[in-house]
């Protein structure tokens, strides 16, 4: 079933699928790792359909959208409804972003084939909420997984303002 086109950022997480220091040195590895962290969730039906689909995704156009941040992102019917996960790197990753600049943050997503227009929605609204330097910084700073998600639910009550 499709998810609601309300859906904050800070909903679609949870503590287990946040990562604070996830280990890498490529974007092969990171993507892996994100991917991993999706494993067992029970609205993915394959996590190797996921995972392909995510690279298929990232090959057309590297999804480094600038600022450290990187949206590795896919539309597969492996997933009954939008999840995501988020990582801070340990160390920088060269993503190929549009900006020349390393990653350091990562939101992947994965959603429905059918669920296409709700999907876009939530990136775009999660670049407009991490364009805010302030909150860059302090989500790479983050020391666990309830930081992250206070931090993106605050971010998210400031965009409303």
């Amino acid at each position: 079933m499709p998810t609601t086109s309300t859906t904050e950022i800070n909903q679609l997480l949870s503590p287990d699928r946040i990562r604070i220091g996830l280990p890498g040195s490529s974007k092969s590895e990171i993507i892996n790792g994100l991917v991993d962290v999706l494993a067992g969730h029970p609205s993915i039906d394959s996590i190797e359909t996921v995972r392909r689909a995510i690279f298929a995704r990232e090959q057309m156009m590297s999804t480094g959208v600038g600022k450290g941040l990187g949206l590795p992102h896919a539309k597969t019917d492996a997933a009954q409804e939008t999840i995501a996960a988020f990582a801070t790197t340990k160390n920088p990753v060269d993503f190929g972003a549009i900006d020349d600049e390393p990653v350091h943050l990562l939101l992947l997503l994965v959603g429905p084939e059918a669920d296409k227009s709700h999907h876009i929605k939530i990136l775009g609204r999660i670049s407009r909420l991490v364009s805010r330097d302030d909150l860059r910084t302090d989500l790479r700073n983050a020391a666990s997984s309830e930081d992250v998600l206070r931090l993106l639910k605050n971010g998210e009550d400031a965009l409303r303002r």
